[in-house]
């Protein structure tokens, strides 16, 4: 008789989810699916709505990264009005969306996964947390409430406050810097790239404790998607999307971002609100890609700052300059992208013309269509609007930095499960395990489910052996 192990709900992962673990007649390990079991709907209830309030609005789709759609919605909106935001109103956006990027890894690497880092796999679950790491590490736990705060801190004093800022806006921002604001990031710059540094140094030397999860961690071929700069480098605010195989071989190169729907096509499975994106010149079955820090560096051909490129060598090396598959390895791209983001807004911060007062560009409708994207921590993001010549949104097509990585995330976890997990005697470890392949993707998965025309319930009907005697579908 075939038994189903759930796994409800994952935990130290963004929104709510369950894994199912099917197990055959031997017991063995079938095959594993993620469902994502919350609803948000934003492309639809976002019709009719002025395009004006859609970066505010969208926003609104997630607590730990509405900057990165705030920045997305923004960009659809440019394109709207066909215009591009002044060199000082770019350079601001680029730096509020790196700060999201240091704050969101920080939250993932040490509010979420290190744990499992310190304590191990197959520690008591009731020390898996950030708790007992204040308690045992107090430093380390420090340290990534600190390297969180310097992000958010940015966010604030841009943006005005640190969750959903209104200050990202169609044509640019809506007001400059002063020289003191600027001064006063800078000053935070040292201590947190000396933190981040000992982040890394940390991570690297503990790697050889997870050879078993490295090995069996999501690691297998497949496509990775980025944007990079017209040079092939590191690139989060704006650029072209590349392709690359496992091999490391560019699939498709320089395509600009408008363009997205004759690359990537758009799946809906019955037993998820999440998307399932996939390449579409290779078909559903074959188009699986991951994106986020993994992807972004498999795809760069370097970072472009000095101490980040540094490290992305040592990463490069992992595999002899081809692509890293270990989906384990996302943890390593993080931090190196930790690093990166501070070099930038040092970078940024210092160019003269962040400065200038002229920071936003004014127009009417222009286009009935207008696409946005950047890179959100978890990957590549897409805004799709269309309006009518009043501005009134008449469609939303969204598709998630998480929703990219579906297909990934659920061979993932049929990988661990398969490695992992006995039916025969099933270990709390084992099952953690399947948990942290997802947490190696950072999922949020509040931003991502947006499917439609999916069942929005299962009741099931089970007897006092807990045995189903019913599943109904509602919907």
């Amino acid at each position: 008789m075939k038994e189903t192990i759930v796994i409800s709900p994952v935990t130290r992962i963004e929104g709510h989810a369950k894994i199912t673990i099917d197990l055959n007649e031997k017991k063995e390990v079938d095959q594993a699916r993620i469902h994502v079991t919350q609803f948000r709907g934003f492309e639809k209830l976002c019709e009719g709505r002025p395009y004006t309030e859609m970066p505010a609005l969208t926003a609104r789709t997630c607590g730990i990264c509405p900057v990165s759609h705030a920045i997305a919605s923004s960009k659809a909106c440019d394109n709207l009005l066909a215009v591009r935001p002044p060199k000082a109103g770019r350079n601001l956006r680029r730096i509020i969306n790196l700060a999201q990027i240091v704050q969101s890894h920080a939250l993932n690497f040490y509010h979420l996964s290190s744990p499992d880092f310190v304590f191990g796999f197959d520690a008591n679950p009731e020390d898996r947390n950030i708790f007992k790491l204040m308690q045992t590490n107090p430093e380390m736990a420090k340290d990534g409430i600190n390297l969180r705060a310097f992000g958010q801190k940015i966010i604030e004093t841009l943006g005005g406050k640190r969750i959903h800022p209104t200050w990202i806006v169609p044509g640019g921002v809506s007001h400059e810097i002063s020289k003191e604001t600027k001064d006063a990031i800078l000053a935070q710059i040292p201590e947190a790239m000396d933190i981040a540094q000992k982040s890394l140094k940390f991570f690297v030397s503990n790697l050889h404790k997870f050879e078993k999860e490295i090995k069996s961690f999501g690691n297998f071929p497949s496509l990775f998607m980025a944007l990079v700069s017209k040079k092939g480098k590191l690139e989060h605010y704006d650029g072209l999307l590349r392709f690359v195989d496992s091999e490391g071989k560019i699939v498709e190169d320089k395509i600009d971002p408008k363009d997205y729907k004759d690359y990537i096509g758009e799946a809906v499975e019955e037993d998820s609100f999440l998307k399932s994106p996939y390449f579409k010149p290779y078909g559903y079955e074959k188009g699986m890609y991951r994106v986020g820090p993994l992807a972004r560096l498999n795809v760069a051909d370097k970072c472009g700052t000095s101490l980040a490129d540094e490290e992305f060598e040592r990463f490069k090396n992992l595999n002899n300059g081809k692509p890293i598959l270990q989906t384990f390895y996302y943890h390593y791209a993080r931090l190196i992208e930790i690093i990166y983001a501070i070099e930038r807004i040092e970078e940024l911060l210092n160019e003269k013309e962040t400065l200038n007062p002229q920071i936003r560009a004014y127009a009417q409708i222009n286009r009935n269509q207008g696409v946005g994207c950047s890179e959100a921590p978890r990957g590549t993001l897409f805004h799709d609007y269309k309006v009518n010549n009043d501005g009134i949104i008449t469609g939303v097509n969204l598709i998630i930095a998480t929703g990219n990585n579906n297909l990934a995330m659920n061979a993932g976890v049929t990988q661990v499960a398969k490695t992992f997990v006995d039916g025969n005697n099933i270990k709390e470890g084992a099952l953690n395990r399947v948990e942290a392949v997802i947490r190696c993707f950072d999922p949020c998965l509040s931003c991502s489910t947006h499917a439609q025309g999916v069942y929005s319930s299962i009741v099931e009907i089970r007897d006092h052996n807990k045995e189903l005697i019913e599943s109904i579908k509602r919907g």
